[in-house]
């Protein structure tokens, strides 16, 4: 008897959990997202260099490649959120400015048209809009197989917003 009443009491608390956790989360605001192409690679053990420049990637396990274009209207915002792997963001126009949810500042970090950056993965952030012309990203991120390209977070308190 004693069993059931934890189990019980376990899955009433997990669910309370759940249903918290979605109710904290932060939404996407003025993005829609177009799909360009998705698919899977084994395990990777990639180096490249040239005389000044050298790159490394380093998997283990099936990686899921996904490339995304992603367009935010003028005060749209991508909601809090993380990954489970990077992405590398490409600005195609507009602005993107970038918040880290571990940052006690809120320290914005803006990305012009023309430029990239890269979310490590793993932490919680949110991109926005906040420039007059729409935003348009190109988002190439990698991920363990059938892992989900976003979390949504609770909104982590660091900043007004």
């Amino acid at each position: 008897m004693k069993k059931k009443f934890a189990y019980g009491a376990t899955l009433l608390g997990l669910t309370a959990l759940m249903i918290t956790a979605t109710a904290l989360a932060t939404m996407a605001s003025g993005v829609t997202s177009t799909p360009y192409a998705s698919g899977t690679v084994g395990d990777l053990d990639v180096k490249t260099k040239t005389d000044s420049w050298k790159l490394g990637i380093s998997t283990k396990g099936e990686s899921q490649v996904v490339v995304s274009e992603n367009r935010v209207a003028p005060g749209g915002n991508f909601g809090w959120h993380s990954h489970p792997g990077p992405s590398i963001v490409v600005v195609k126009s507009g602005v993107s400015t970038f918040y880290s949810g571990d940052d006690p500042n809120c320290t914005p970090q803006v990305h012009p048209a023309g430029t990239a950056y890269v979310d490590p993965g793993g932490s919680v952030h949110i991109a926005r809009n906040e420039g007059t012309e729409d935003l348009v990203v190109v988002v190439t991120r990698i991920i363990p197989a059938g892992a989900p390209q976003r979390i949504d977070e609770p909104n982590p308190g660091n900043c007004p917003f």
